[in-house]
């Protein structure tokens, strides 16, 4: 028998069956030193007389059908939707399902990570498990302004963005500036069309929301600096101004993710001919994530969230 040690499936089976076949040894004498059982010899003796070498060659053992398989209607629809809105595999199984689509998660994750449209992070994310509070709509609001990318009719715009930390509710507005007028002005516009009532409002440090790290030092009297007119404004409407660390946005994470989702999902893909044409597109824009399922909320759209809210009440 041969003593040289076998490189592949193949030569293995070989290394058993050619001394069968030239009558060396038999076939029970063969079984003796066998790892499998004398039927598998046989097998491999019967299919090398048949076909030879290419016989003994393993063949594939996968299933040639599969009964449980995913029809390929809804997996060209799970393609469309990933393609049309570039939700993750949670948000298309809550899509698909107030379609009549019953289709699991992880199977949808399957067929987007197999046809290539899944996001390629450099870098692996680390998971921080966090405990959160609950609160209820308009108990903290984050306000912050998003740069309008490039120019329309060479003036540049700003996006103001409210949103709603308990159901992800949320109301934009352009404007030409970031004075404090527009600031104010936003604010008073917020309060008019808000479904709650807001109770406290979170900001970063910049000069059209606060003066405390420019107006403060700069005052006549430290004790009794005068107030930015956004600060002036909240208090009359009896509203909690929250400001973040300097230099930490993480602490607006809500309304910052959300002006990454702008930017995928509006800014990048339209073109606006004037102010009129960006607002009118931005309101559509808007009023569809507020029926855009969340993450955050189970796969509840803001809208159904303030719904659920409203019953509790």
């Amino acid at each position: 028998m041969c003593t040289q040690i076998p490189k592949n499936h193949l030569e293995e089976r070989l290394r058993w069956v050619i001394p069968i076949i030239k009558k060396q040894i038999k076939i029970k004498e063969a079984a003796l030193l066998f790892p499998g059982s004398k039927r598998t010899l046989e097998r491999w003796l019967s299919v090398y007389k048949k076909y030879g070498e290419e016989g003994l060659v393993p063949k594939s053992t996968r299933p040639k059908t599969a009964p449980n398989e995913t029809p390929i209607r809804i997996k060209e629809r799970v393609i469309e939707v990933r393609n049309e809105t570039n939700l993750c595999a949670k948000k298309i199984h809550w899509r698909l399902r107030k379609e009549g689509i019953d289709i699991k998660e992880r199977v949808i994750g399957k067929i987007i990570k197999k046809e290539g449209l899944v996001r390629k992070y450099r870098t692996k994310k680390l998971k921080w498990k966090y405990i959160k509070a609950s609160i209820y709509p308009g108990e903290l609001v984050e306000v912050d302004i998003k740069y309008v990318p490039g120019t329309i009719n060479g003036f540049a715009y700003y996006q103001y963005t409210a949103i709603d930390c308990a159901s992800r509710w949320r109301y934009l507005k352009v404007y030409n500036g970031l004075g404090n007028d527009c600031s104010v002005d936003f604010l008073e516009e917020l309060l008019k069309v808000s479904p709650f009532r807001i109770r406290a409002i979170k900001t970063d440090n910049g000069s059209c929301f606060t003066n405390r790290y420019t107006g403060y030092n700069k005052s006549n009297d430290p004790l009794n600096p005068r107030l930015h007119e956004f600060d002036i404004l909240c208090g009359k409407k009896n509203i909690i101004h929250y400001l973040i660390d300097p230099g930490k946005p993480a602490q607006n994470g809500k309304v910052e993710r959300s002006h990454r989702t702008d930017q995928e999902r509006f800014y990048d893909k339209n073109i606006f001919r004037n102010r009129k044409d960006l607002e009118v597109k931005l309101g559509s824009w808007n009023e569809e994530y507020n029926n855009t399922e969340h993450c955050a909320l189970s796969g509840k759209t803001p809208n159904e969230m303030l719904l659920f809210y409203s019953k509790d009440e």
